[in-house]
């Protein structure tokens, strides 16, 4: 099977999706990351010093998944219709799941992934000075789909 990102002498390619049609495209994508219950409990009682942990990491989670072409080298840019981030809090750390949808040539799982790394990230940096044990875990692709568009 060939490798779509690899050319003939095995450089690193960016796909040619000029001719693929446009599809209504969604992806849901996971992760979490461990933190003590002192921790958690501070970001659910909003007492962490820098603020509001999870407001903060649901923006930065959206501005990631909107600069996932900049970070991720062969990437396409994408128009973004919608990224949604929901958080659990559960007794030794915080669940993440985003959602995004776009009408494209080409898929948007990895601006779903990005905005749930991103998120675990910013809760990481939000609260290093309250936990030095914090583990970001289980990042993965849930779920995408491709619907035909009617044009």
């Amino acid at each position: 099977m060939a490798l779509t990102h690899v050319g003939p002498a095995g450089e690193a390619k960016m796909v040619d999706i000029g001719r693929k049609l446009v599809s209504r495209r969604t992806a849901r994508a996971a992760g979490r990351i461990k933190l003590r219950p002192e921790t958690v409990a501070l970001i659910r009682d909003n007492q962490i010093r820098k603020g509001d942990v999870l407001a903060a990491a649901r923006i930065a989670a959206i501005g990631g998944a909107k600069r996932t072409a900049e970070l991720i080298p062969l990437c396409h840019n994408i128009p973004i219709d919608v990224v949604e981030v929901a958080f659990t809090l559960e007794p030794d750390g915080v669940a993440i799941e985003a959602r995004a949808a776009c009408e494209a040539r080409t898929g948007i799982e990895m601006e779903a992934l990005t905005a749930v790394a991103v998120a675990a990230l910013t809760i990481y940096d939000m609260c290093k000075a309250v936990d030095k044990a914090m583990v970001i875990e289980d990042i993965r692709l849930l779920e995408k789909t491709k619907d035909d568009v009617q044009r």
